[in-house]
């Protein structure tokens, strides 16, 4: 492994290494993040699943996400992304939840909320007792068109995720 392999050979590694699991909730990536992940071989030893839940209902039903959340910071907030993550995490009973929420555009931005706006959540499950396990999300806006969004997205929720395990 070196520093110029892609992030999710990388990330791959790490998690082979360390015997741990991921599994990743999408919304505007869609499951790419998923992809990206399962394009490195072997990822079976530490991936688990992808689950796309773009609509609010989705959210709800398939991860747990509250509608007081939905609600009180809208699907594209940092609150959001921390509870996708975490939901995603607790059902699959994975190691990591990394979670993708956002505005991939060309429409649906607001001053408030640009196209471009992404929200990854990371939520890690510490061993029972250690009080170390947590949920956080973190906030970006990307240039370029949906795709170029929605491909920098997905990366950067690697990215953000192996920063988390450093």
């Amino acid at each position: 492994m070196t520093d110029t392999d892609p992030i999710e050979r990388r990330l791959g590694d790490r998690l082979r290494e360390r015997d741990e699991t991921v599994a990743v909730a999408e919304s505007l990536t869609g499951g790419l993040v998923g992809s990206l992940l399962t394009d490195v071989p072997g990822s079976s030893d530490y991936f688990d699943r992808s689950v796309v839940a773009y609509s609010n209902d989705a959210k709800l039903d398939a991860l747990g996400v509250t509608r007081e959340s939905l609600d009180d910071h809208g699907a594209v907030s940092a609150p959001v992304a921390r509870e996708m993550a975490r939901g995603v995490r607790d059902d699959a009973e994975t190691t990591w939840g990394v979670a993708t929420t956002g505005i991939a555009g060309p429409t649906g931005g607001t001053e408030e909320k640009p196209v471009g706006l992404v929200f990854v959540g990371v939520a890690y499950a510490a061993p029972w007792g250690s009080g170390d396990s947590f949920a956080r999300a973190t906030r970006r806006v990307f240039d370029g068109d949906r795709s170029t969004v929605k491909s920098e997205s997905a990366r950067w929720a690697l990215r953000t995720l192996a920063d988390e395990m450093d």
